[in-house]
């Protein structure tokens, strides 16, 4: 990852509006900055959420608040809460999905 030349920025996520992205159930709710070819999001998923599809895409994903299971294309699943991360390169060990039956608030970078 190559952070683009920028000046020192702050972020307000609360004014940034979200967007609305149904899951096989539940839904996402992200809020978005784009900085060049980096996207950093806060991102909220309903109780019941299941993506609805795999992703190959990479990301550094915190865990702020309930719970998220992650779960690898070959079937292996890792809960992941408050305070804890992964880390996945593009096409990395295995594509996955999130899940939660809780809800949880995260913020990723990829």
């Amino acid at each position: 990852m190559k952070i683009p030349d920028l000046p020192f920025t702050v972020t307000d996520w609360s004014k940034i509006e979200p967007t609305e992205h149904p899951g096989e159930t539940g839904t996402a709710f992200w809020r978005t900055l784009n900085i060049g070819d980096i996207r950093i999001r806060h991102v909220e998923y309903s109780e019941g959420y299941l993506a609805d599809h795999w992703c190959d895409r990479g990301h550094i994903l915190l865990v702020l608040e309930g719970e998220l299971v992650s779960e690898l294309k070959d079937g292996s699943k890792t809960t992941l809460t408050a305070g804890m991360s992964y880390q996945v390169s593009d096409f990395g060990d295995a594509a996955h999905r999130s899940s939660t039956t809780t809800g949880a608030k995260l913020f990723i970078v990829d």
